[in-house]
């Protein structure tokens, strides 16, 4: 049984007032902080580089995972690293040398991620499984919020979570998109150990943080 993880997603609250959202993380009991980094091209957003992964860095100990939603997310690992991420995770859909780039990753110390979009199949990453601490499943499209839970992806979470029995892998399984109250136990049933929230979170922490204390 692997452990879930609530990782609440710091690009929901105000940027204006980026560390008190931080501080609504902490004090809800999340280990986890979520950090969404767009460049404009992969998706239309431009939002969170390194310099926010820096300045949490400095002031929270918790564990920084951090969502590439960029282009060529080979040229920002090295600085991502040096900014404080403990986790990358890039798109599938975004590098070209998938393998190399989860060594890369590896290679400067951090956990490796690989993100599926919605209309990505799971054939698609399946011979990299082996190679990745966690594998995310977009449960909306990349880039905007308080987007509506997609029900496809409770089937690609079994499908993952079956692959990994089957060959005795230990990735993290995580849902990214549309989690609230009502989504995150379908999520939880079908596999999932890692729930990005955004607005929802932020909305009712407690909520939430329930399912966790359970």
């Amino acid at each position: 049984m692997h452990e879930k993880i609530l990782a609440p997603s710091i690009f929901a609250y105000d940027n204006c007032y980026i560390g008190d959202g931080l501080k609504v993380i902490e004090a809800s009991g999340a280990t986890w902080v979520h950090v969404d980094a767009m460049d404009g091209t992969f998706v239309p957003t431009i939002a969170l580089g390194q310099g926010v992964v820096s300045a949490l860095r400095k002031r929270t100990k918790l564990f920084l995972d951090v969502h590439l939603m960029v282009q060529t997310p080979g040229n920002l690992i090295e600085s991502f690293a040096a900014a404080g991420a403990d986790m990358l995770t890039f798109h599938c859909e975004s590098a070209s040398a998938i393998e190399e780039t989860l060594q890369m990753v590896k290679n400067f110390g951090l956990s490796a991620g690989l993100a599926l979009n919605p209309r990505t199949a799971i054939h698609s990453v399946e011979k990299y499984l082996d190679c990745m601490d966690a594998v995310l499943v977009m449960g909306v499209e990349p880039g905007k919020c308080r987007q509506k839970f997609l029900p496809s992806t409770c089937e690609k979470v079994r499908t993952l979570a079956s692959l990994r029995e089957k060959r005795g892998l230990a990735y993290k399984i995580s849902v990214d998109g549309g989690i609230n109250a009502e989504t995150l136990p379908l999520a939880a049933k079908a596999g999932a150990d890692i729930f990005v929230t955004g607005s929802a979170f932020f909305s009712n922490a407690e909520q939430l943080g329930e399912f966790f204390s359970c």
